[in-house]
C-alpha cells in the first residue's frame, strides 16, 4: 500500500462507521404512564346494598296528618311513590294522631322493639331517640354518590330547614318535610274601623289595639261578645316563646345546653300577657281553629301558618268579608319575631335494606313536585326554593301565606334539646298559673319553672 492510498482508506472506514451509527435505531423514550382511572360508582349499589334487593321491601311511615286536606295530600304523595318508584318499594303510611300521640307511640315501640321505618317529629323529640341509637345519622345517605343529594340540590334547600336537624356533634338526625311559622293573625279591616291605620309596631301599640277592640265589644249591643275582642289567649310554649323572641331572648342559658326561663325578658313577657289578661284585653277559648277571629270577637289570634285554610273557611261560613293578614310578634322596642319550626322525619335503624328503601322514600318527599302537592294540601311552607314557582296559584289565592314565607327568613327556632318536649309542657302549665295568679308572684312562678327545666335537662339530656 502506498502512502497516497492510506488516507483514502482511513476516510472510507470513517464514512462506514458514520453510516452504521446512522442506521442504528434511536433509543426508545420511556413509555408514558397510563392515567389512573378510578372505578366508576356502581349505579346498581348504594350504601353497601344492591338496589335490586329493594324489590318487595315495605316501609312503615308514621305521621300525624290523618285528617282533612293534609291527609289527602299525604295519600297522594305516598300513592305516587308506590306507583312510580323504580325499586319496587311499597310505603305504608300510618297516622298516629297528634305529635304528642306520635311521641308516645314511638316511645312504646322502642320498648317493645316493634318500631316503624320512619317517624315524623320535632327535632327535640328526634334528638332523644337518636341518643339511644333508635334513629340513624342520615348524613352518609345525604353524601352517597348514587342515592344522595347533589350539590345543586342541597343549595336548593332553605338552609334553616335543611340544617335544623344537625345536632351538636354534627350528626344529621332527620330530613325536613316542610316548615311552618307561629304568627299573629290580624283583622286589618276591623282595626281600621277602630281608628288604627297600621298594624302595631311594638308591644305598647299591640296592647292599645287589643284593648280598643275589647272596649268596642263591651260597648255595643251584642251581649255575646262581652269579654272578648282583643287577643285570643293560648298559653302554649310556641306562643310564649314567640313573645320571648320579640322581647329579645331565646330562653337558653349562655352555654346553649340548658334553659334560662327566669330571665328579665321572660319576666317582662309574663307581665305583658298578664296585663292583657287582667285588663280584659285577652280572653281564653277552647276551640281551634277559633271562630272568634272570623266574627270580630278577636282582633288578634295566634296560630301556626297552617291555620290559613281553617280561617278562610271560618270567614266564609260567617259571611264576613274582612281582610286579615299575618303580622310578626312585636317587642317593647319594636323588635319583630316569628317562631319558625320544621316538620322533620327520621330514619329508624332496622336493617341496611329497609334503611335504604326508607331513605329513597324520604328523599322523594323533598322533590319540588312532591313538595308542591304537600304545600297545596297542608298550607305548610316548602323546604326547597324551587318549589315556589309550582305553588304560584296557591300563593296568589292565599296572600297571607306568601307574607308568612317572607317572615321565615328572619324566624327563630325553638330549642332542639331532647328535653324540650317536656319543658314546653312545663312552660304552658306555668303560664296557665301566671295569668290566673298574682302579678307579684311572677318571679316565683318563673323560678319554679326554671328549676323544673333544670331537673328535666339533668334527667333527659344528661
Amino acid at each position: 500500500m502506498t502512502k497516497k492510498s492510506l488516507p483514502i482508506l482511513l476516510m472510507l472506514i470513517l464514512m462506514l462507521s458514520l453510516a452504521l451509527v446512522a442506521c442504528k435505531p434511536a433509543a426508545e423514550e420511556p413509555a408514558a404512564e397510563e392515567p389512573v382511572v378510578e372505578d366508576p360508582v356502581a349505579a346498581d349499589e348504594a350504601m353497601g346494598v344492591s338496589l335490586a334487593d329493594l324489590a318487595g321491601t315495605t316501609v312503615t311511615f308514621w305521621h300525624v296528618w290523618g285528617t282533612g286536606d293534609p291527609a289527602e295530600g299525604m295519600t297522594a304523595i305516598v300513592d305516587e311513590f308506590n306507583a312510580s318508584n323504580e325499586w319496587g318499594i311499597t310505603v305504608e303510611a300510618v297516622d298516629q294522631g297528634h305529635y304528642r300521640d306520635a311521641e308516645d307511640a314511638m316511645n312504646a315501640a322502642i320498648q317493645s322493639g316493634d318500631v316503624p321505618n320512619a317517624v315524623v317529629g320535632y327535632a327535640n323529640a328526634l334528638a332523644g331517640w337518636y341518643s339511644v341509637g333508635t334513629i340513624a345519622d342520615i348524613q352518609p345517605y345525604v353524601d352517597d354518590a348514587v342515592v344522595g343529594f347533589t350539590a345543586e340540590e342541597i343549595a336548593d334547600f332553605y338552609p334553616g330547614a335543611f340544617n335544623g336537624s344537625v345536632i351538636a356533634d354534627g350528626s344529621r338526625i332527620a330530613l325536613p318535610l316542610s316548615q311552618s311559622a307561629n304568627v299573629m293573625f290580624y283583622n286589618q279591616t276591623w282595626a281600621q274601623e277602630l281608628g288604627f291605620e297600621n298594624a302595631p309596631t311594638n308591644a305598647a301599640e299591640f296592647k292599645e289595639q287589643a284593648c280598643a277592640a275589647a272596649a268596642a265589644n263591651a260597648a255595643d249591643d251584642d251581649p255575646d261578645n262581652d269579654g272578648m275582642g282583643g287577643l285570643v289567649m293560648y298559653t302554649g310554649a310556641s306562643n310564649v316563646f314567640s313573645w320571648l323572641y320579640a322581647f329579645g331572648d331565646d330562653g337558653l342559658a349562655e352555654d346553649g345546653a340548658s334553659y334560662d326561663l327566669g330571665s328579665q325578658a321572660m319576666q317582662d313577657v309574663a307581665a305583658f300577657v298578664k296585663e292583657l289578661w287582667d285588663e280584659g284585653c285577652a280572653f281564653p277559648t277552647e276551640s281551634y281553629p277559633n271562630p272568634e277571629f272570623a266574627t270580630r270577637k278577636a282582633l288578634f289570634t295566634m296560630s301556626s301558618s297552617v291555620g290559613i285554610p281553617y280561617q278562610v273557611a271560618a270567614f266564609e261560613e260567617a259571611g264576613v268579608a274582612d281582610e286579615w293578614v299575618f303580622i310578626p310578634f312585636v317587642g317593647p322596642e319594636g323588635e319583630q319575631a316569628v317562631n319558625a319550626f320544621g316538620q322533620y322525619v327520621a330514619l329508624v335503624n332496622t336493617n341496611p335494606v329497609e334503611n335504604l328503601a326508607t331513605w329513597l322514600f324520604l328523599k322523594s318527599f323533598t322533590t319540588p313536585e312532591a313538595q308542591a302537592t304537600w304545600i297545596s294540601a297542608s298550607a305548610y311552607y316548602p323546604v326547597r326554593m324551587s318549589t315556589e314557582p309550582l305553588v304560584s296559584e296557591y300563593s296568589a289565592a292565599h296572600p297571607q301565606w306568601q307574607t308568612g314565607l317572607e317572615f321565615l327568613s328572619n324566624g327563630y327556632s325553638e330549642p332542639t334539646m331532647a328535653s324540650w318536649g317536656s319543658v314546653r309542657r312545663a312552660v304552658q302549665d306555668s303560664f296557665d298559673v301566671i295569668i290566673q295568679g298574682s302579678a307579684d308572684e311572677i318571679p316565683a312562678y318563673l323560678e319554679e319553672l326554671n328549676n323544673n327545666a333544670a331537673e328535666l335537662v339533668a334527667e333527659i339530656d344528661g
